[in-house]
């Protein structure tokens, strides 16, 4: 089953963490210093609670899928229509070990398509020159230029 993930910044994690089990009527399926994350069943979603009271609120968006082969999937659609890619192989992020695919979207909104291989006792890395995406990469990956259609929400 593939999900959207939403990653956000909260001043105090334990706040957040009361907040979205109610809102969601779910408990976390993985706290640990500093983070949190749910797996909602409905609306099916990837809820992700990293503590950073000064970075903007939104972290980052993505995509879970269920296997190395559907990132591999995603990250072959991108190139073919023209997004710039930054792949990451067996990395450590959000105490999982992934597999992903980056792109940014045209207001530079950095959105994954990932897959978690293992669980992890450490959290990964840690934003890059400061940023304020959750296991940034050093390298640079560009925007792309879309085109909204009209009706759009």
């Amino acid at each position: 089953m593939s999900r959207v993930q939403l990653a956000l910044n909260v001043s105090d994690i334990n706040e957040a963490i009361a907040f979205y089990s109610k809102m969601f009527n779910t408990e976390p399926s993985k706290v640990r210093k500093g983070y949190a994350n749910f797996a909602i069943a409905d609306p099916p979603l990837k809820l992700v609670l990293i503590e950073n009271a000064v970075a903007e609120r939104l972290n980052h968006l993505g995509i879970e899928v269920e296997s190395t082969n559907e990132v591999a999937e995603a990250t072959s659609r991108f190139d073919q229509i023209g997004f710039t890619t930054d792949v990451e192989e067996q990395t450590t992020c959000c105490y999982a070990v992934q597999d992903k695919v980056w792109v940014r979207d045209p207001d530079d909104a950095r959105w994954e398509v990932y897959t978690v291989i293992a669980d992890s006792v450490d959290f990964g890395s840690a934003p890059v020159d400061g940023g304020d995406a959750c296991c940034a990469t050093s390298s640079p990956v560009e925007s792309v230029s879309l085109t909204a259609k009209p009706g759009c929400c």
